[in-house]
């Protein structure tokens, strides 16, 4: 009896034998806590992290574009992008308009937002030579945009690159003070380039609200027999 015992032992010991591993102890269901990190959906119904398990904030993401891109990138937006930089130059009104409407999703609010641009457009070439009255209205886009989409900043984006700008990102409320002042100064000093890096944002990711994406159910007769 010893002796069975003995070699019993000797192998469950051995260390040619496959060693089995220690069963671990069910997992406890997922904490509320995390399962409220996902507080809001991306245009492409991905959900959007504002902060990770420790307390971190999740990083901005940077624009698809710059604000020099004016002929877009090379993907399928390419002919999208061309059509944006020809409303830019020629017509800002209907680019601030179309974007607004994919901004908010109404489709009504075009003619509104277009009619209000246009005459702030019109005043201010009639009266100083130059459109400087149309960045106090459209300037409010380019906010809604970055906190939408969780875009980074303008001063965001040099301390990237550069690494100046660090001191002021180092207070929520201060950087986006800074923020709003940069979204400001960039539609006045480059208001056209803004209005098309604004234009290719919104075309990648918040469909056109008066396109109903809706399934069709297409039925195809079956061939002939024979």
């Amino acid at each position: 009896m010893a002796e069975e015992k003995k070699l019993n032992h000797e192998q469950e010991a051995n260390p040619l034998l496959k060693q089995q591993p220690p069963q671990q102890p069910p997992k406890a269901e997922q904490t509320t806590e995390q399962q409220d990190r996902y507080l809001g959906w991306t245009a492409d119904g991905l959900p959007i992290s504002h902060g990770s398990v420790m307390g971190q904030p999740i990083p901005r993401s940077p624009w698809n574009s710059s604000a020099c891109a004016c002929l877009g990138q090379n993907d399928h937006f390419c002919s999208s992008d061309l059509e944006v930089c020809l409303l830019g130059s020629v017509a800002p009104c209907v680019l601030y308009g179309n974007n607004m409407e994919r901004l908010h999703s109404n489709p009504g609010t075009f003619g509104n937002h277009c009619l209000h641009y246009s005459g702030l457009y019109v005043i201010g070439n009639s009266c100083f030579g130059w459109n400087c009255l149309a960045p106090w209205l459209s300037y409010h886009s380019r906010t809604e945009i970055r906190r939408r989409f969780n875009l980074e900043g303008s001063c965001e984006a040099l301390n990237r690159s550069c690494g100046c700008c660090g001191s002021y990102l180092e207070n929520e409320e201060q950087r986006e003070h800074y923020e709003l002042a940069c979204d400001f100064a960039t539609h006045v000093f480059c208001h056209v380039c803004a209005l098309c890096q604004e234009g290719r944002e919104l075309r990648r990711r918040a469909p056109h609200p008066g396109f109903n994406a809706q399934p069709v159910l297409v039925m195809i007769p079956p061939g002939e027999q024979t």
